[in-house]
């Protein structure tokens, strides 16, 4: 599964899309209206790019969401499912949405139910009691082929007190899925911190609950079936400038969405901020020199977003496939060769195997054993800067003392080893944010298939 978000149409046009790898693209996204009618939070072309994307899946064999909010869409749910006259007009525009483009699905990204989002969001302490109540009624007034899912946060959702839902089992009854949004966890901190923690696999997180393994330890917990979580894994990370050597275990920047357009960053303080970049290692540093440096979609190299086909594209991520053909016998021999390398065989206290460990946070791993699988590295750094693995998270990291940068992301031995935590746990998969974020040769998609056991 992935997303296919309006901003990468133009660049990424639907007919491009390989629905050899994907049984669901969800469409972002469609946006809830003052008048609790739908529309769109892209172009005009929106419409257009639905239909050809809802064609060349249909040709495929494969299915289309149409995913309705988003951190930028979410202002008007709170009073969309408010009342029961709201809730019918809201479902009404649903349903027509459905009809209108011969969709399968519809995904709700309601960010976040009782809780504040974006500015300007409405909240209520009965929104997570109304949305379930909304969700019942959006399940008799659609088909019942259409599958309906909701994109949540690790822990569930806020009940009228503020604290995360103990019983979500009715929500099981009318979702076919959730999807977990195992991302944007640190931002652009500085100090830096890992985007998608697999785990909390050194036990010192200051967002403990913020991980894969954690996420669906609650959410089973409180009634949700594994078999109906789907794990949201990012093909992006976040830029900090900062010449710190490993990754942070605290949060100093509020949490941030993965789907903000740079041109939308905030004010300077903010997640996005470089207000909020006071790295005291930074300032022993000096000013940033002529050192190559990774930047984001508008050239800038402070914070924000960079997707993993950007990495490869600027020259920081080279494909070395020599690593994954001969890494495991030269780890096996106690020979590195010219890769660092470190097997870890770890296992969380939440009951499933996390790679990582307490051991060193920074070893640039080339192969790792992972739940009785090898998963190599084949993508190594360039350009000035040096791959770091941290154990804690069980993600990579880039980093550059020259151009006093680091980079958290996921590359393909981060999303495998997620993957492959989603199959030992029994959830029903996993949906990559965003499509268009991978290689031309698929490299996350096929790690991510590779976990899966595809």
């Amino acid at each position: 599964m992935a997303y296919y978000p309006d901003w990468t149409s133009a660049a990424f046009p639907p007919e491009k899309v390989d629905f050899g790898r994907y049984d669901w693209v969800d469409f972002a996204f469609a946006v809830p209206l003052s008048d609790f009618s739908l529309g769109w939070d892209g172009s005009d072309d929106d419409p257009d790019v639905l239909r050809r994307l809802v064609a060349a899946a249909h040709q495929a064999g494969k299915k289309v969401k149409v995913s309705v909010g988003g951190w930028t869409g979410s202002k008007y749910f709170s009073a969309a499912v408010a009342t029961a006259q709201s809730r019918e007009t809201f479902a009404g525009s649903i349903l027509g949405m459905y009809n209108q483009y011969g969709v399968d699905g519809i995904d709700i990204d309601w960010e976040f139910p009782g809780q504040s989002g974006n500015d300007g969001n409405g909240e209520s302490p009965g929104d997570a009691a109304n949305f379930l109540s909304f969700l019942q009624l959006l399940r008799t007034t659609l088909p019942p082929q259409a599958k309906i899912t909701a994109a949540t946060m690790t822990v569930p959702w806020a009940d009228a007190q503020g604290n995360p839902l103990k019983d979500v089992s009715a929500f099981a009854q009318v979702l076919d899925w959730i999807l977990i949004m195992n991302y944007d966890t640190w931002g652009s901190s500085s100090p830096p911190g890992p985007n998608a923690p697999l785990s909390n696999a050194c036990h010192n997180s200051t967002q403990s609950s913020a991980s894969a393994v954690a996420g669906v330890a609650t959410w089973t917990a409180a009634g949700f079936p594994a078999s109906q979580i789907v794990l949201g894994v990012p093909s992006y990370g976040y830029i900090a400038r900062s010449a710190s050597d490993a990754l942070t275990t605290r949060a100093l920047v509020s949490r941030r969405p993965r789907h903000v357009p740079m041109h939308l960053d905030g004010p300077a303080g903010d997640a996005l901020g470089t207000d909020a970049l006071d790295d005291p290692l930074l300032h022993a540093a000096g000013a940033p020199g002529a050192a190559p440096a990774v930047t984001n979609e508008d050239g800038g190299a402070d914070a924000g977003q960079v997707q993993f086909r950007d990495l490869v594209g600027q020259g920081v991520l080279q494909y070395v496939p020599a690593w994954s053909t001969s890494a495991a016998a030269r780890v096996a021999s106690g020979d590195p060769g010219d890769a660092p390398s470190d097997a870890v065989d770890a296992s969380d206290d939440a009951g499933a195997a996390a790679a990582g460990g307490p051991g060193d946070p920074d070893a640039a791993l080339s192969t790792l054993s992972f739940a009785g699988h090898t998963i190599a590295n084949v993508f190594t750094a360039a350009d000035g800067f040096e791959r770091r693995w941290d154990a804690c998270s069980s993600t990579p990291y880039l980093r550059s003392a020259a151009a006093r940068q680091v980079v958290a992301y996921d590359d393909p031995q981060s999303l495998e080893m997620k993957a492959t935590f989603a199959r030992y746990a029994g959830l029903r998969g996993v949906n990559l944010f965003d499509i268009h974020g991978d290689t031309d040769n698929a490299d996350l998609a096929d790690a991510l298939r590779r976990g899966l056991g595809l």
